[in-house]
């Protein structure tokens, strides 16, 4: 969920790459199969108790294209998806709102799309003290956080909300492992990050705010999948694939929590039980639900997701965290609606 910011010269160096072919292993991965399936689906994906990882568990991917070497690399953040997108390393990823309005818009730019919403990010993310007991009562204090994720940008909200200026507490950078230490050491007072480790905090912590809460008030966030825009073009079939096993995933959780729990309980390690609180602490959407006018849309109606990651442009901008805010036309180009409803038409 997080963006490490790449400096300029290797940006621009790493874009070069990728427009031309050349960047990380893009050209060969790519190749195509004598069928137009792609020799290769590189998919980042994130410890998030979501379908993502029934999906994973699974193996509908690899069953359903059994031509195709489907190759799974573990991310911890967003940010390090996005770097992994402009270095064309990765084909299809998994990014909170926050690093996916940053890539959407300048200086980033990145050439993709967002095809699917993998959850819509409620208790599951929170901002948890040590002895606070209200976030007014963080000033002063050190809190961490993975810089330019979604809980980073909740953070921001949540102290915006209690009337508090970043400058009045110390922010740190930390992933969640480190943050989970950190914690443990007695570094740090306060964190606002995501399962699991987010429930690890809990033991021992009290829950100040909730990025439900937020979300209630307007900031909200979700972990969104987003697609090369060169792939998606050069196979539309293979995305459509990718997209039907999404929504069976979900249609898992629905019909067979216990089978969707032990899923994600083997990827996550967690016991079945933890793994389906974990699991209820998220809003899971399927293809129909993706498709209306609240979340993703349709070609000739984009959703009202483009509107929330340009709120979420604006409250970046006016934290100083991004240079400009795009017009609106730009995250809704950035919503992948002709393959979200391509996958389920027919």
């Amino acid at each position: 969920m997080k963006l490490r910011l790449v400096p300029a010269l290797a940006l621009a160096l790493c874009l070069a790459a990728c427009s031309t072919g050349t960047g990380a292993s893009g050209g060969a991965a790519n190749a195509a199969n004598a069928d137009g399936s792609p020799k290769e689906l590189r998919i980042g994906y994130q410890l998030i108790p979501n379908g993502d990882l029934i999906v994973k568990d699974q193996r509908w991917l690899e069953n359903e294209l059994p031509d195709t070497k489907v190759t799974w690399i573990k991310f911890d953040s967003g940010g390090d998806v996005n770097t992994a997108m402009v270095a064309g390393s990765i084909d299809i990823g998994l990014a909170g709102s926050s690093p996916v309005t940053r890539g959407l818009s300048a200086p980033l730019n990145i050439p993709y799309q967002v095809p699917w919403i993998f959850d819509v990010i409620g208790e599951n993310e929170a901002l948890v003290a040590r002895e606070a007991t209200s976030a007014d009562g963080l000033k002063g204090k050190k809190i961490a956080t993975p810089f330019a994720s979604t809980a980073h940008y909740s953070l921001l909200a949540a102290l915006q909300r209690a009337g508090l200026a970043e400058s009045d507490v110390t922010v740190v950078d930390l992933e969640p492992p480190d943050i989970q230490a950190a914690w443990t050491r007695g570094d740090i007072d306060a964190a606002y990050v995501w399962t699991p480790v987010l429930g690890e905090l809990r033991k021992t912590g009290k829950t100040l705010v909730t990025s439900k809460e937020l979300a209630a008030e307007g900031k909200l966030t979700a972990d969104l999948a987003v697609v090369r825009t060169q792939f998606a073009t050069s196979y539309p079939e293979t995305l459509r694939t990718w997209l039907r096993q999404q929504d069976r995933a979900v249609k898992l959780v629905r019909s067979d929590k216990q089978a969707a729990a032990a899923a994600v309980g083997r990827q996550l390690n967690l016991a079945p039980d933890e793994a389906a609180a974990q699991l209820d602490e998220l809003i899971l959407l399927d293809g129909k639900e993706q498709a209306g006018p609240d979340y993703l849309g349709t070609p000739d109606a984009p959703g009202k997701l483009a509107e929330n990651l340009r709120d979420a442009a604006a409250f970046l901008k006016a934290q100083n965290k991004l240079p400009s805010v795009p017009e609106l036309t730009v995250f809704q180009k950035g919503l992948a609606t002709k393959d979200l409803r391509d996958a389920f038409s027919g």
